[in-house]
């Protein structure tokens, strides 16, 4: 009888004191409603149809809790409406015990019914759900409680989760596992939780953020080639058995990003891989991911092994300076975006703006990162517990302890509030004033001024232990907003940031960005280059946002990028010298085609490196050297045209450059253009002799000499000039054949030698085209024999050459050959051309050519720059229409290049003062503007649709204000021009 009665006794203790522990008993709630008859209409309502509900409305705290949900909560007063009975209960349980029963229902959810167990998950979330909430929002728990409550139901689901598609797999024949009631241990598939979830502090309507890996050597797999699918197919499974929405609502929304590179990997990836990944490119911001990531699931010890092993690439002994910076810029892309950017109320941002929760955990995560590897202590996940350890390790005072910790909790339980609400995963305050007002009541302030004035206070206090951590940090280029390229997915602020830079197409430049912090090109596979690159890529975006052609310039840099291997290199000769980094803006935005060369040579940017890139232009004996070192390194004749095709195409480039920058003039450039293009033909017509020799020796006596007409004679080449070229030969009348081990009559010996010197030149190899070469020059054009016999040239040009041919002449140079022959040749020039010519006979000739040209390629407006009236053909005419007419008296008067050869007729006194300027002014503007289109296009320059930035450079080039301006001169120059061509010819008759 009294054991009887002790028991009784001890039983209603224990139910009186299980009643103390009741959420309803614990309730000190100051959640109010905003509209207090509304919110008392819907209890009413509710009351009148659930008794249970009226009971709890009685009590004065109870009501003013249920009041602040139907006002505040659309979500939370749904879960009670539906099922008021199951509010009732969570009211008058103990919320830990409650939760504790939760976990154990999951723990023992049914592996072989897959309907039962999303119902059990969804039906147990949405208790969950609720009890939290009332738990939050009666004062019963505070954020600690709450978020500890949320992530230990989060890793029940998934471990249910999990358990149940691995029986199904091994059901299925695909893994073979030890123990099936027991399928997660030796399965060798391991769940990191990462983020909030792995350092137990997951929102109230958080995405999990999971890495899944698995070890092939510990998995049963029935086939180990499959794994990979295997497993794929394993968290397929998990993930819809969690995020799947259902009548019964869902578990969790599941994020997989976080995995290495996850536009390029598999679901699951083997630990292998993974680990491979992080050795060789993994990131900064990873290692900061990592440092939160907790086995939650599966084969535990597996995944202990796994972060044991990874534990020297999160937690470095020593932290370089260039990894210190990279922490740095990862602090700076996170911001400045609507509610990001300045402390606001309506519309901040609780986790991403100035002051927010991103800043406290990062705040914890860098100095983590910095001195974690020297002390293990500070090794933790979560960021209260972090706060802890810093300040006791000495990193941070005990007041920025407090004050964080402090922060950090009441933003989190602000958050849980915003999200309680629709059961959304939003961080954004309301934009509406009204709204906020409404929404500060549900926090439990008496209105929008209270709450902004707790809000504030904590936000700029959080702003100002952030700001002093970094304050010694490298300024940005330029504050442009939000800039998160983590992850596989596209972060929304980003695109937003993107957009409002110009870009046509934000989603692919994230994703071709984010492929550069992945390591996906092998110039973007070392750490450094990977620091670099986070630190530069708001400047990166800006500078090529400015180009005027933005999508353009970042997928031309994207190239480059692909192509190199110097990408340390590159990087931080653009962090060093901000120019270099305005000049490859300007290059990819205005010069398309300059651009596609960068990207198809990327190698050409490696002598950016050299300082005087900017001020000095090679001369001709440097260009040699150049050219000489190059082929001296071939191993063979084919190697030599591949090295003469490289350094040629550099060559080129870089004088374009030059040019693009505006640090040399389109004049100057032009004449480098033909030192490099005499350079490689005179070596590669020393080669092609050389290999014609040990193949057939040579013709006794016999000479060879390549001449340049054109742009080349001229020496007004341009970046895609091509090359006007004749071969004369000469020997003895009685010349054998050669002398070598096939013998070749002299006539085909040389036709053979101008073969081999076209297609060294012209023919495609694995380096690509070096140039265009057209002999269309030689005697008979194209009906004439490829090579010419020096007195076969002669007898033709005295007796049936046409005006025209010895107008081309007038721009003749010899350019390789031997020097006696060469002089030889330049005297037969010279002959044909100071022989007197009929002065009358030239003007009608030239006339009606120039007719004939108007008529057949006149067209086009003025941007046709050689053939319009007053085009660069116009003043060609001129000059050469006067050297022949002149030359016989005044051989001096000859010069192959037109704007000299202009000055020497005007101090000839064979052109007035009034025809010289409006020729030269032509001559100067046209061929500068020309340079300036050839390198930058690779088609007829249309003003309607070229790039901005083009239209700039070619205005800045004729040093005109604008581009409006410059077609005004160029009109009125060309008309000028074309008046100063007809006196020309009518002095002549």
């Amino acid at each position: 009888m009294t054991a009887r009665k002790t028991t009784a006794r001890q039983a209603a203790a224990a139910a009186q004191e299980q009643d103390a522990r009741a959420l309803a008993v614990r309730v000190r709630s100051s959640a109010t409603p905003a509209d207090s008859k509304a919110a008392r209409r819907k209890l009413d309502d509710l009351a009148a149809e659930a008794p249970e509900i009226a009971a709890l409305a009685e009590r004065p705290e109870l009501r003013q809790l249920l009041e602040a949900v139907a006002d505040g909560s659309s979500f939370l007063w749904s879960l009670i409406e539906r099922q008021p009975a199951r509010a009732v209960e969570l009211f008058e349980c103990e919320p830990e015990a409650r939760l504790a029963e939760l976990l154990d229902a999951v723990a023992a959810a049914p592996l072989g019914d897959r309907a039962a167990l999303m119902g059990l998950l969804r039906r147990s979330r949405a208790e969950l759900a609720l009890l939290a909430a009332l738990a939050d929002i009666g004062g019963v728990w505070g954020p600690a409680e709450v978020t500890s409550a949320l992530s230990s139901f989060a890793d029940a689901a998934i471990r249910a989760a999990l358990r149940f598609a691995l029986v199904e797999a091994h059901q299925a024949g695909r893994i073979a596992l030890r123990d099936p009631s027991d399928p997660e241990t030796g399965s060798g598939l391991f769940v990191l939780g990462m983020g909030k979830l792995g350092a137990g502090e997951l929102n109230y309507s958080s995405d999990v953020d999971l890495v899944i890996f698995y070890d092939a050597q510990v998995a049963p797999l029935a086939e180990p080639a499959e794994a990979t699918q295997t497993f794929a197919r394993v968290t397929q499974t998990l993930v819809k058995l969690l995020q799947e929405r259902t009548a019964d609502g869902y578990v969790v929304r599941v994020d997989l990003r976080l995995r290495p590179d996850p536009g390029a990997t598999p679901v699951a990836l083997s630990r292998d891989a993974a680990m491979l990944y992080y050795e060789t490119v993994g990131q900064n911001w990873e290692r900061a991911a990592m440092i939160k990531a907790r086995v939650v699931a599966g084969d535990t010890a597996a995944g202990e092994a796994f972060l044991s092993e990874l534990r020297p690439f999160v937690w470095r002994r020593s932290l370089d300076h260039a990894a210190i910076s990279d922490i740095h810029a990862m602090k700076r892309q996170i911001h400045a975006h609507k509610g990001h950017g300045e402390i606001a109320v309506e519309g901040h941002n609780l986790k991403l703006g100035r002051g927010g929760i991103r800043e406290i955990e990062f705040f914890v995560q860098t100095q983590q990162l910095v001195a974690g590897g020297r002390d293990p202590d500070l090794r933790v996940r979560g960021t209260v517990q972090g706060l802890a350890r810093l300040a006791g390790a000495g990193w941070i005072t005990p007041r920025a302890r407090d004050e964080l910790t402090e922060a950090y909790g009441f933003l989190r339980t602000i958050e849980h509030r915003l999200q309680m609400r629709d059961d959304a995963q939003t961080h954004s305050l309301p934009d509406d004033a009204k709204e906020l007002a409404a929404f500060a009541h549900f926090c439990g302030f008496d209105g929008r001024a209270a709450f902004a004035d707790a809000l504030v206070r904590r936000l700029e206090l959080v702003r100002r232990h952030y700001a002093r951590l970094f304050e010694d940090a490298p300024p940005l280029a330029s504050d442009v907003g939000d800039l998160v390229f983590t992850g596989e997915a596209d972060d929304p602020a980003t695109l937003t940031t993107i957009a409002a830079l110009g870009y046509r197409e934000p989603a692919s430049v994230s994703a071709i960005v984010r492929g550069w912090h992945h390591g996906r090109y092998p110039s973007m596979r070392s750490s450094r280059a990977r620091e670099l690159l986070t630190e530069l890529v708001p400047a990166l975006l800006t500078a090529f946002a400015a180009s005027g052609r933005p999508d353009e310039a970042l997928f031309g840099f994207d190239k480059a990028l692909e192509r190199t291997r110097s990408g340390v290199a590159l990087l931080a000769l653009i962090r060093a010298n901000p120019q270099v980094l305005s000049l490859l803006a300007d290059v990819l935005g205005a010069a398309p085609k300059l651009g596609e060369t960068l990207a198809r040579r990327p190698r050409v940017l490696d002598a950016l490196l050299d300082p005087a890139f900017f001020g000095h232009l090679p001369d001709a004996v440097e260009i040699e050297e150049r050219v000489a070192q190059a082929l001296d390194q071939a191993a063979s004749y084919e190697d030599a045209l591949d090295q003469a095709r490289i350094v040629g195409q550099e060559l080129k480039t870089l004088v374009s450059l030059r040019v693009a920058a505006g640090a040399v003039g389109a004049d100057q450039a032009s004449v480098v253009f033909t030192h490099i293009a005499d350079a490689l033909i005179r070596a590669l017509f020393e080669r092609v002799e050389r290999e014609l020799r040990e193949a057939h020796g040579r013709v006794p006596g016999g000479a060879a000499a390549v001449v340049a007409l054109g742009k080349l004679g001229g020496e007004e080449m341009t970046a895609a000039s091509d090359l006007d070229i004749i071969l004369l030969y000469d020997h003895p009348d009685s010349a054998p054949d050669s002398d070598g081990p096939r013998p070749l009559a002299p006539s085909q010996y040389y036709a053979r030698l101008t073969q081999r010197l076209l297609a060294a030149l012209s023919a495609p190899t694995g380096e690509g085209v070096l140039y265009d070469v057209d002999v269309r020059l030689r005697p008979s054009g194209r009906a004439g024999p490829l090579a010419t016999r020096l007195k076969a040239f002669e007898l033709y040009q005295a007796e049936e050459a046409e005006t025209w041919e010895h107008m081309a002449l007038t721009r003749a140079r010899v350019v390789a050959g031997g020097k006696a022959f060469r002089r030889t040749v330049g005297r037969a020039i010279g002959k044909v051309l100071c022989a007197p010519h009929d002065r009358a006979r030239v003007a009608a000739d030239v006339k009606a050519m120039r007719a004939l040209l108007d008529k057949e390629k006149g067209g086009g407006g003025i941007w046709n720059l050689k053939h319009a009236p007053g085009g660069l053909v116009d003043v060609e005419f001129a000059v050469q229409a006067l050297q022949l007419a002149h030359a016989a008296k005044k051989p001096e008067a000859l010069f192959t290049a037109v704007i000299p050869a202009l000055d020497r007729a005007r101090r000839l006194r064979l052109l007035s003062a009034d025809d010289h300027e409006p020729l030269i002014a032509a001559a100067r503007l046209q061929q500068d503007l020309t340079q300036i289109l050839r390198l930058a296009l690779g088609e007829a320059f249309d003003p309607a649709s070229a790039p901005p930035a083009l239209k700039l450079l070619l205005a800045r080039t004729a040093h005109e204000p604008d581009f409006k301006r410059l077609e005004a001169t160029l009109a009125e120059t060309q008309k000028a021009a074309r008046q100063a061509f007809k006196r020309v010819l009518a002095g002549l008759r």
